[in-house]
């Protein structure tokens, strides 16, 4: 399975992972390589909690254009 993840270093220096299609599945790294792998971890765990409650496994994302 391919999700799309987002990853960016915060304010500390640590490198954050989100995986928008799937709700609350967030996770960490010291590095970019790091927080890749452990949001693969996160993502199987999110897969896995979320077949087991019966809700769908991911969600739909839009992207939406902003002027700013």
């Amino acid at each position: 399975m391919k999700v799309r993840v987002n990853i960016y270093q915060d304010e500390d220096g640590m490198y954050i992972a989100e995986c928008p299609s799937i709700p609350g599945c967030v996770s960490q790294g010291a590095s970019e390589r790091e927080a890749k792998s452990n949001i693969a971890d996160a993502i199987r765990e999110c897969l896995a909690v979320r077949a087991e409650m019966g809700l769908p496994l991911a969600v739909t994302t839009h992207e939406v254009e902003v002027t700013v």
